[in-house]
């Protein structure tokens, strides 16, 4: 099966990226990051192929495994604009609550104090 081939312009710039927001993959996947430190950055990723969340919808994030990976590779993924809280945006910033409901959900607190550490 031949992999579909990335379109460049629709990555993000690194300086896009930034702790707190929530991103929408051409996937359809949800992805939050979580924590930055140096080149290195901590996120959920939800499945693909999710539905639009909806207002006051839980984080799509439970029992997904937090993940790790240089800020660089993170932004060469086909991002695309999506619905969130009323505005339609390339990210979206979480509040204090949703933040805390994703580090929950996918378990990434020990984690996130590690790279932080570093």
């Amino acid at each position: 099966m031949k992999k579909n081939k990335k379109n460049k312009n629709l990555w993000l710039k690194e300086t896009e990226i930034e702790v707190g927001y929530l991103y929408f993959a051409t996937a359809n996947q949800y992805r939050a990051v979580l924590a930055m430190n140096g080149d290195f950055l901590i996120y959920a990723p939800s499945s693909e192929g999710m539905e639009p969340l909806t207002p006051n919808a839980k984080m799509p994030f439970e029992n997904s495994p937090f993940k790790k990976c240089q800020i660089a590779t993170f932004a060469k993924k086909d991002y695309q604009e999506f619905s969130f809280d009323g505005t339609e945006a390339i990210k979206h910033k979480l509040n204090d609550a949703q933040l805390a409901e994703v580090i929950t959900q996918c378990n990434a607190k020990t984690a996130i104090e590690a790279l932080l550490a570093e």
